[in-house]
């Protein structure tokens, strides 16, 4: 790590040679494999990112240029390259953001690591630019291939090419192809052809010399121009960027540190909006990556640097791992259930369906936007489909879920992966505001299952609706034992029954799916104290039951505990559902603050919130002895 420990900043790249350059590139990958194998993280797409990271670094000047990564997941040799080098916390409480991070560094600037929105982040800063009059000022925005799926980056790539001067570059790190040499020295050079102002003057020159000629001016002009275009698609594959106005550098090989600088320099010097397509190779230098056929180490957890294997198993099945079993089953069972996924077969866990039923699975990209309304139209055609998205993503399709989905009574299902507190991935990542945003949506049903039982269950509750939205959402990780109920009050589970001789308990606990653990020791530790409680899983909360209200008029006092944001959640629509009933219990609502959260673990965030079992029986324990002081007082 010799040339590597001497990097503290981008302009210390300046002074390396080509062969140094080479060297740096073998340590930064090494680094990589050795530190993230500690942690966890993203470390494919970051291996397959090296050299173009190293080039955009050397010839831009951030952050005056400012760099911008898509999604962000691809940033960790940005971050070495700008003097931080200290991954031993990488994506841990007090350690690097597995993101860029504006906390972090000044050459951080898109923190959101939701994908295909850098190009509007570009349109904006080049405006701003220019409008400021910093016309020397580059503005570069680095996009997956994958990326360019989503529909908000060719909407960003429509309104970047309206202005031929303003200077954007667009890298397309392209991991899908490897990069084939016998077009490399060709397509070089018609590239730099084509993003020189001179090439530009010569063919305004050529249009009106030949449209001055009479008879055949305008028609030769026409058939040479669509010869001139029918070779450049031809030859390489930049016709349907030029198509709107985008000057095309490429493919360029994304691990030749030269080639990337050349074609960079090149295209910061035209001037106007340039798209330079790179072909990278994801999890490459790390055999265990280049042989992985699932997605090269995309992310991974703690692993043994020289196999690659994970260092201990997860401890017990996880929740997606369920869900895409129980999908299977259902499959089998009903031949009009279809599976759609944004980009995220494996993550989302129905990888399994598709492999069994290969012609009932549809992958739209990351486009959850047109998820959701395809959705809507197959439903409309007779089938029943089940989105499954993380629930952070929901957040993107939500006027579809409202107005093409729910409007028209549509029985889709959506598979809410990794809702609540997720905590390693950071603020973005969280799913903490679907149970919110969706309490406004009428005529939807959302089910929030507290354990693998409940999850097939509602699953098939879910998708046997036909003419409503369904929601289904649960947590990240590992899911947990099981939790039998005690008796069943309308559709809501009793998980403890706390009255004592035909009295009803001092305080009703309403738990919501994953917390169903924290309200049960909360409410042993109450009886530790003489507060006796009963818990309840509404199981599907939304919309409220109607027999929580009378339950919860027997009762001082009720609490509610939910994986997700305070504002407009559960605990606020079973509020607003027991003052309608006119019960006039005082209520105290426990949920996720409304705030971005920083990365750390799951247990770590939900303790620095309350939402622990030592939380919840202190906050319910202060409502008891309120009430039991003054009931009006905290009406």
């Amino acid at each position: 790590m010799a040339l590597l420990t001497r990097i503290r900043g981008p302009r210390d790249l300046d002074r390396l040679t080509p062969g140094q350059l080479a060297v740096l590139a073998e340590e930064i990958r090494g680094f990589l494999v050795e530190e993230v194998s500690k942690t966890g993280g993203h470390l494919g797409p970051n291996l397959g990112v090296v050299e173009l990271t190293i080039a955009l670094h050397r010839v831009f000047e951030s952050p005056k240029d400012r760099i911008l990564f898509d999604t962000g997941h691809q940033s960790y040799v940005h971050k070495i390259l700008t003097g931080r080098q200290d991954f031993s916390k990488l994506r841990t409480k007090g350690g690097l953001s597995g993101y860029p991070s504006r906390a972090e560094s000044e050459h951080d600037v898109i923190e959101n690591s939701h994908a295909s929105t850098v190009l509007g982040y570009a349109d904006g800063l080049a405006k701003a630019n220019q409008l400021q009059g910093h016309d020397d000022r580059h503005v570069v925005a680095v996009i997956g291939d994958g990326a360019l799926t989503g529909g908000m980056a060719w909407e960003a790539l429509n309104n970047i090419a309206e202005s031929s001067d303003r200077p954007v570059i667009i890298v397309v790190n392209d991991n899908e192809r490897s990069y084939s040499p016998t077009i490399g020295g060709l397509a070089n050079h018609l590239a730099t052809l084509r993003t020189t102002q001179g090439y530009e003057r010569f063919l305004a020159w050529g249009k009106d010399a030949l449209q001055r000629t009479p008879v055949v001016g305008q028609s030769l002009f026409e058939t040479l121009h669509g010869a001139k275009k029918g070779l450049k698609d031809f030859i390489a594959p930049q016709g349907m960027f030029e198509d709107l106005g985008l000057k095309y550098v490429g493919p360029i090989d994304g691990h030749d540190v030269q080639a990337l600088e050349s074609a960079l320099r090149r295209a910061r010097g035209f001037g106007g909006p340039v798209i330079v397509h790179c072909l990278t190779q994801k999890g490459r230098g790390y055999r265990a990556a280049e042989q992985n056929e699932e997605d090269r180490f995309h992310a991974v957890p703690v692993i043994h640097p020289d196999t690659g294997l994970p260092v201990k198993s997860s401890g017990g099945q996880d929740w997606t791992s369920v869900f895409g079993e129980e999908m299977v089953a259902i499959g089998r069972e009903r031949k009009d259930v279809v599976g759609i996924t944004a980009a995220m077969l494996h993550p989302v866990g129905l990888a399994p369906f598709a492999k069994e039923f290969p012609d009932r699975i549809y992958d739209v990209g990351i486009a959850e936007q047109h998820a959701a309304v395809s959705a809507a139209g197959l439903a409309t055609g007779g089938l029943h489909p089940v989105v499954a998205v993380y629930a952070t993503f929901l957040n993107r399709a939500f006027d579809q879920v409202l107005m093409d989905v729910a409007l028209h009574k549509c029985g889709v299902t959506f598979v809410l992966d990794r809702a609540g507190v997720t905590g390693s991935d950071g603020a973005s990542h969280n799913g903490m505001w679907d149970m919110s945003i969706l309490q406004v949506v009428p005529g939807l049903r959302l089910a929030a299952p507290r354990d693998a039982d409940q999850l097939r269950a509602q699953l098939r509750e879910a998708v046997a609706v036909e003419d409503a939205p369904t929601v289904v959402r649960y947590s990240k990780g590992t899911v947990g034992p099981a939790f039998p109920a005690v008796a069943r009050i309308g559709g809501m589970d009793v998980l403890r029954d706390g009255a004592v001789d035909g009295v009803d308990a001092d305080v009703l606990i309403v738990s919501v799916g994953a917390m169903a653990q924290t309200c049960l020791d909360a409410a042993e530790k109450l009886a530790a104290q003489g507060i006796s409680a009963t818990v309840v899983d509404p199981r599907w909360v939304k919309p409220v039951d109607p027999e929580l209200a009378p339950l919860a008029a027997r009762h001082r006092a009720v609490v509610t505990v939910e994986d997700n944001g305070r504002a407009g959640g559960v605990g606020a629509a079973i509020s607003q559902a027991l003052r309608d009933a006119g019960v006039d219990v005082p209520l105290r609502d426990l949920g996720i603050p409304q705030s971005f959260l920083d990365h750390a673990t799951r247990d770590q965030i939900l303790a620095e919130i309350g939402l622990t079992a030592d939380g919840v029986a202190e906050k319910t324990a202060a409502l008891v002895a309120k009430v039991s002081l003054d009931p009006a007082a905290v009406l």
